[in-house]
């Protein structure tokens, strides 16, 4: 056996009713190797985690950790074997201080009774490895999505794991926290641990990985070098397709004398949004661009009803309306995809069909509820327009890919036929071929006449998708741009405090 070799699977083949989720699958893990696990939403990455922390039961195949067979049955046991996971979804108790969270089930003991001050010491001690200096004592819940996913991060580093797994670990950190993750990953990387890395982010998967592999449809693809393949080829082997047929997208035409769907004039909920003011045709995609914090998703929240707008006036169809919360905006044919769908858009236990009849549902009111007939036709029909890859429409929501998932959000609003779309982070942590989709659809409902409000922090989709971006910064739209000619430096720029071209 080569003595680099920390992991190796084997054979690994997993099978759930009505799919192979995983057919004969290898993947080899070195010492001192940042390893990026990489394929579409279902490809089978998630399974082949999850069969390695002892949360699947493989079928056939092998799992060897220094050389020696383990067969994990639980994610605990995976821990205690030296296999530490960082999923996606945060799975911390927020309700317990930060100190608690890092050492919830191994706390250090003294005289018999949990020694705190060591807690506290070695958990500050161990945060400051990622710069980062806060109250550990504090409630895991009072800081922001950011801290709570280096908090889970530190807790993985922390067990002395052999083989780290980080499951889209960058998908909640700005760039600043991205670049301390990754000094710490190459810091674990130069101590001889194996990281696993799972992203949708491929210019971090070229920056940070030694190899590669690739999964598609449940079947091994490839295993490549860092520097033996290129973004392109690296994609094409993703998904099956030449990068062409997959972003072979053209924005939607604004057509000329289009009525005014929406105008916003200096609306705003003090320390959140300052004094914005927009205006949106129909049919326009309207993209919003700028850093986390900046008051994209707060501006989304006050049109939705989500928060309620304290200053200003928003005009709907030419006449003035008040959205005091979400039931207002659905009247009058707004719908809302949220940023975070695990948290405000799925709901896990209910299926497909049920998650989503939930909005029509909502507007018909519960005086007239929908025949489980109508409810099947209507998510027969969505299943089947918008591709969700699923057996049936009785599928728990909470087994579908991330991609799929959204999917089933978007089938849930556009049930409602609505007016005006707004989708925040609709591609954040899908797979290359799910995003090309979704943008593909977006664009389909302009030229249909639909107007959508588009917040992406990934510039290049905003700038290929959008009529026009408005630019926010600080709580305060910065500038406004023209989506076609528009470069990603101007909107930098922009957000940086400089005017450029047609800012306003």
């Amino acid at each position: 056996m080569d003595r680099d070799v920390i992991l190796t699977m084997r054979g690994i083949e997993i099978q759930f009713p009505g799919v192979k989720a995983l057919d004969g699958v290898d993947f080899t893990l070195r010492r001192g190797e940042v390893h990026a696990l990489l394929g579409e939403n279902g490809a089978g990455k998630s399974t082949l985690i999850k069969c390695l922390t002892g949360v699947n039961k493989m079928d056939a195949g092998k799992i060897e950790l220094e050389g020696k067979e383990i067969r994990p049955t639980n994610p605990q046991n995976a821990m205690d074997l030296g296999i530490s996971t960082v999923f996606q979804e945060i799975n911390l108790c927020d309700n317990l201080s930060v100190a608690e969270n890092i050492f919830i089930g191994r706390q250090p003991m003294k005289r018999g009774q949990i020694d705190w001050k060591e807690i506290n010491r070695r958990s500050k001690e161990l945060l400051e490895r990622f710069h980062i200096h806060i109250d550990v004592t504090r409630p895991l819940s009072q800081f922001s999505t950011a801290i709570q996913q280096m908090v889970s991060i530190a807790r993985a580093v922390d067990v002395d794991a052999k083989v780290l797994i980080l499951d889209e670990p960058t998908s909640s950190l700005d760039n600043e926290e991205v670049k301390r993750l990754f000094d710490v990953m190459r810091s674990l990387k130069a101590q001889g641990m194996g990281i696993i890395f799972i992203t949708h982010f491929l210019d971090q998967v070229f920056e940070m990985s030694d190899r590669m592999t690739v999964l598609r449809n449940g079947h091994l693809i490839g295993v490549y070098n860092a520097g033996d393949i290129t973004k392109l080829e690296l994609v094409s082997s993703m998904i099956g397709k030449d990068l062409d047929q997959i972003f072979d997208l053209k924005r939607a035409t604004q057509k000329e004398g289009a009525a005014m769907q929406l105008q916003a004039d200096h609306i705003g909920v003090p320390g959140k949004v300052e004094d914005i003011s927009f205006s949106q045709k129909k049919g326009e995609l309207l993209g919003f661009a700028g850093l986390l914090g900046s008051g994209r998703t707060e501006t989304a929240e006050m049109i939705f009803g989500v928060t309620k707008t304290q200053n200003g006036t928003l005009v709907i169809d030419g006449k003035t309306v008040k959205i005091n919360e979400p039931m207002d905006a659905i009247n009058h044919k707004i719908a809302f995809c949220p940023e975070d769908r695990k948290r405000d858009g799925i709901i896990g236990d209910l299926t497909i069909r049920e998650n989503i009849a939930l909005a029509l549902q909502a507007r018909r009111g519960m005086m007239k509820p929908m025949s489980r007939k109508e409810q099947d036709e209507l998510a027969d029909k969505y299943i089947k327009l918008l591709a969700i890859a699923t057996p049936d429409a009785e599928k728990k929501i909470k087994e579908l890919s991330g991609g799929n998932q959204q999917k089933v959000i978007l089938a849930r609003w556009m049930a409602t036929d609505p007016d005006l779309l707004i989708l925040d982070e609709p591609t954040r942590g899908i797979d290359v071929g799910a995003k090309a989709e979704i943008q593909r659809l977006m664009l389909q409902m302009c030229e249909d006449g639909m107007s959508i409000i588009f917040i992406s922090s990934e510039l290049d989709e905003i700038i290929r998708c959008s009529n026009r971006i408005i630019v926010m910064r600080d709580g305060k739209k910065a500038g406004e741009l023209s989506g076609e000619g528009c470069t990603q430096a101007d909107i930098m720029r922009i957000i940086a405090g400089e005017k450029v071209g047609e800012t306003a």
